[in-house]
């Protein structure tokens, strides 16, 4: 996958959520770190997973409420004008529980989704991950 100068790369895992910025060219992208925001996923019902006796997931819940929050602030930076490419790492069910979230706009912006858990790898690894067959 070709990566745009100034694609944002959202790597979200769990409570992680880290970003990175191609500061390079399309054809050698170089990833460079930003300041991940902090986000509150407290204020989510961490989608359709409840917990109980035989179903305990309160961890399940906050790691749902994280991936709502990441998509929400994507949302806004997409419909801020602040992101117009966009690319997201995230777990198969992180990756899941984003997309019942994303705005419109944002879907537009995606220029892929990576379906693997990258987080706290380094940002070689993540473009090694880009140019792997799907």
């Amino acid at each position: 996958m070709l990566l745009p100068h100034a694609t944002l790369i959202a790597v979200i895992d769990g409570s992680e959520f880290e970003l990175y910025r191609n500061t390079g060219t399309e054809a050698e992208p170089e990833l460079t770190p930003e300041e991940s925001p902090k986000l509150d996923g407290s204020n989510h019902s961490g989608g359709s997973h409840r917990s109980s006796s035989g179903n305990p997931g309160g961890h399940q819940n906050d790691e749902d409420g994280h991936a709502i929050a990441a998509a929400e602030w994507l949302n806004q930076q997409v419909l801020g004008h602040k992101v117009s490419d966009l690319v997201v790492f995230a777990a198969p069910r992180t990756l899941g529980e984003i997309r019942k979230h994303y705005h419109k706009l944002t879907e537009q912006a995606l220029l892929g989704e990576i379906n693997k858990s990258m987080a706290g790898r380094p940002p070689s690894e993540l473009i090694a991950a880009l140019h792997e067959p799907a």
